[in-house]
């Protein structure tokens, strides 16, 4: 059966391309921590005020190194974790509001790839079985619906043909066809937001740029919008139209791809492409080394500028004491950063 002649599921009327699906505003989101369970001790800023549009068919990267909340912020999308303060406003509806039916409804709207298809596949599964769950679990009844579905979904990830691998289980497949399969069930339910957290970084280099242009195209057919985390500025290029750089919690820089990596403004975000294993900026030549020490501590962050106990141009009774707010370098690039207060 061809993918044209299977029939897309009838769905309520969509935003329309470039109007705001997801709205984060001063969202927080901080985890309590007890002693012996019982008694409060303090508490884990992990997403800290917080705040961005995201548009119908837009894509957007969310980077920043391990333990910096980005995770933390992509579970609260799926309402994994619930704001501790702040909204998440999803086609203008508050999500922490959400219960029952409208829960699940909200939640078959949303895709979600993980980073590692080797653990986000059950091993005693079939593919046709692992797809064919959520639609289960939806309340798609029709048998020989599902089959359809299950088989659009293959066909658009490439995992072809269709009948060779519906049987197979999870340890009988490549990485790539893993991650493939993954992908799959994320559209199974004709979402219109994907929310991929670091979709290539358990994966060979050969196969990285391949799964990311899969996406790319997914994301054009459908109008897909899309937040794809990451880690990896080399990366970023080929799957976004905006960057937001987040660090301890914050994001502290904000701009389109292009306009970010040839003309980064905020320290860090400097530190991350000369980490990157391939640096993408006009003025590379002018990058810091990679600062020293180890992000600090989101149960007790540091006053003022999260960053600045590692920063070599840190402003000694600025940096230190006031948080920066966001300026506005250059129409749509915002950066958090003392240096550009003038």
């Amino acid at each position: 059966m061809s993918v044209a002649s299977i029939s897309k599921p009838s769905a309520p009327a969509e935003p329309k391309s470039g109007e705001v699906l997801l709205s984060v505003q001063h969202l927080r989101v901080w985890f309590e921590l007890k002693k012996w369970g019982f008694s409060h001790v303090g508490w884990v800023h992990a997403v800290d005020d917080v705040s961005f549009d995201l548009r119908r068919g837009e894509a957007i990267a969310i980077v920043g190194e391990s333990g910096c909340g980005k995770s933390s912020l992509m579970k609260t999308f799926l309402l994994l974790n619930r704001p501790t303060d702040g909204k998440v406003l999803f086609r203008g509806v508050d999500i922490s509001t959400l219960k029952g039916k409208e829960l699940k409804k909200f939640r078959s709207r949303i895709g979600y790839v993980q980073q590692d298809p080797y653990g986000a596949l059950p091993p005693f599964m079939t593919v046709r079985r692992i797809l064919e769950e959520p639609l289960i679990v939806n309340g798609i009844k029709s048998k020989s619906e599902r089959i359809e579905r299950i088989r659009r979904a293959m066909q658009e990830v490439t995992l072809t043909p269709v009948d060779d691998f519906l049987n197979k289980y999870p340890h009988m497949l490549s990485g790539g066809q893993q991650q493939r399969v993954v992908i799959a069930r994320a559209m199974i339910m004709d979402p219109v937001l994907l929310v991929a957290d670091e979709p290539v970084s358990m994966l060979d280099a050969s196969v990285r740029v391949e799964i990311l242009k899969l996406l790319r195209k997914l994301q054009e057919e459908h109008n897909l919008s899309v937040i794809y985390i990451t880690h990896d500025l080399s990366t970023v290029k080929y799957f976004s139209e905006r960057i937001f750089v987040m660090y301890a919690g914050k994001l502290v820089e904000k701009a389109e791809i292009r306009e970010l990596l040839d003309n980064p403004l905020h320290p860090y975000t400097m530190a991350l492409l000369t980490g990157t294993s391939e640096p993408d900026a006009a003025n590379a030549k002018v990058l810091k080394d990679i600062p020293p020490g180890e992000p600090p501590s989101l149960v007790h962050p540091p006053a003022g500028c999260r960053f600045h106990p590692r920063c070599s141009r840190m402003i000694e009774g600025l940096c230190n004491t006031e948080e920066p707010p966001e300026f506005e370098v250059k129409p749509g690039h915002l950066v958090k950063c003392w240096l550009y207060k003038d």
